[in-house]
C-alpha cells in the first residue's frame, strides 16, 4: 500500500482538517443508526500527523503512537452506540483508553462517506473502470428551495452571493435560479431606518423575486450570504423543504463498462481490480454483462433498487444465504467482502487531504484491520 512520509511538515488544528473533510461528506448525511464524526479528542487540538484506516483499533493507535502522530482518521466509528463504563474490556473500551492517555484523536467518515457522489462506491467504480455513473438509490427531504424578494438594481449582487455560498447547485449545473419582477410593499415603523421610503408611510418598490434551490446543509451560510448582501433592514424570504431526490447525494453507484464483457471474465478482473480473495456470486443470468451497480460496504437493502435500475451485476457485501436466491435470474449478485469493499476508502481519504494539505504529515495504514481470514 502507497503511504504518504513528507519531508517538510507542518502542524495544523483538527477542526481545520474536520471542516474539510466535512465540505467533502457532510456530517448531515449520514444515516441514523452512524456515529461519524469526533470520537475523542478536541476541535482545537494541534495535529502533527494522520494516520488513515479502515478501522481504529489498538492496533492503529499504537501504529499512530509509533510515528508519533496523534490523530487516526477511520472510515468505521469505533463506538456506534453510547459507552456506559470505561474498564477494558473489550476492543472498543482498550482502543479509547489508550487514544484518551496518548492524546490522540479519533476520527470517523462513514455513511456521511458513502452518501456522496464522489465517496467509497465512486472509489469503487474507479478500480473496475465504470463509466456514466450516478447514485443508486438517491436521497430525498435533503433539498430546500429559497425565495427572496430584492430590489431589481440589487438582484445580480445578492445572486452572485447566493451561488458563491453554495446555492444553485443542481447536478453538473451551477448558479442556477429563477427571478420574477413585480411590486412589493411595506411601512416602517417608529423604530425601523427604511433603505427606501419614510418611516410611517408605506412604500411600493420594483423588486426581484430571487428562487434558488440549496442542500440543507449548507442552509446557514447561505442565508448569511443573503443577510449580508441585502440592502433592506428586514429581510424578507422564505425556505420550503423539498420533496426532490437529491442526484448526487444516497446510497450506492450505477454505471457502465466502457465496453460489454463477458460475466465471468468481469468476475474474475474484479476480483484482481478489488484486490479480495474471494467472491461469492450467484449464477450469471446473461453471458455478457455492462451495466453495473455497486454498494461499499453491507448493500443487500439496495437489491431491488439496483434490478430496477437494469443493472446486471450488483457488487456489495454481506449477502446471507438466503438472500441469494432473491437474485431471481434477474440479476447477478457478486459479495465481495465488506473490508475489501471498503478497503480503497484509505486511498480516497489520502488522496484527498494530501491534495489539500500538501506539507501535512499523513501515513496509510500498514495493519489490515480485517477480521475475516480466508483458506
Amino acid at each position: 500500500m502507497i503511504k504518504f512520509v513528507l519531508l517538510i511538515k507542518s502542524n495544523m488544528q483538527l477542526k481545520d482538517i474536520i471542516q474539510f473533510l466535512e465540505e467533502k461528506a457532510p456530517s448531515s448525511l449520514q444515516e441514523s443508526y452512524d456515529n461519524s464524526g469526533l470520537i475523542c479528542g478536541h476541535p482545537s487540538m494541534e495535529i502533527n500527523g494522520a494516520i488513515i484506516c479502515l478501522d481504529s483499533t489498538e492496533e492503529t493507535i499504537d501504529e499512530a503512537i509509533r510515528h508519533g502522530y496523534n490523530l487516526v482518521i477511520a472510515h468505521h466509528p469505533i463506538v456506534f452506540s453510547g459507552l456506559k463504563k470505561l474498564n477494558g474490556k473489550n476492543y472498543i473500551e482498550r482502543t479509547i483508553i489508550k487514544a484518551i492517555k496518548n492524546d490522540i484523536a479519533i476520527y470517523a467518515i462513514h455513511t456521511n462517506l458513502d452518501n456522496v457522489i464522489h465517496g467509497v462506491n465512486a472509489k469503487i467504480a474507479e478500480k473496475i473502470g465504470l463509466i456514466n455513473f450516478r447514485i443508486l438509490s438517491p436521497m430525498k427531504n435533503k433539498l430546500l428551495k429559497l425565495s427572496t424578494y430584492v430590489p431589481h438594481e440589487h438582484s445580480e449582487k445578492v445572486k452572485e452571493a447566493l451561488f458563491n455560498a453554495g446555492a444553485g447547485h443542481i447536478g453538473n449545473y451551477s448558479e442556477c435560479s429563477f427571478s420574477t419582477r413585480g411590486e412589493g410593499s411595506f411601512k416602517g415603523g417608529d423604530g425601523s431606518n427604511p433603505v427606501y421610503g419614510e418611516k410611517n408611510v408605506r412604500f411600493k418598490a420594483q423588486e426581484t423575486k430571487i428562487e434558488v434551490v440549496l442542500e440543507s446543509h449548507k442552509q446557514h451560510q447561505v442565508f448569511r450570504a443573503l443577510q449580508e448582501t441585502h440592502p433592506y433592514e428586514e429581510v424578507a424570504y422564505e425556505i420550503i423543504e423539498l420533496a426532490n431526490s437529491w442526484q448526487d447525494s444516497g446510497a450506492g453507484l450505477i454505471g457502465e463498462l466502457p465496453e460489454e464483457k463477458d460475466a465471468l471474465e468481469f468476475l474474475k478482473l474484479l476480483k484482481t481490480k478489488i484486490k479480495t480473495e474471494c467472491i461469492r456470486y450467484t449464477q450469471p443470468h446473461l453471458k455478457r454483462v455492462k451495466k453495473i451497480a455497486v454498494c461499499g460496504g453491507s448493500g443487500s437493502f439496495l437489491l431491488e433498487d439496483a434490478k430496477r435500475a437494469g443493472a446486471d451485476i450488483f457488487i456489495t457485501s454481506d449477502f446471507k444465504y438466503h438472500q441469494f436466491f432473491d437474485a431471481n435470474e434477474t440479476i447477478t449478485i457478486a459479495d465481495i467482502g465488506h473490508y475489501e469493499s471498503e478497503q480503497h476508502t484509505i486511498e480516497l481519504l489520502g488522496d484527498w487531504l494530501s491534495k489539500k494539505f500538501p506539507t501535512f504529515a499523513l501515513r496509510l495504514t500498514d495493519i489490515n484491520t480485517n477480521p475475516i481470514n480466508y483458506l
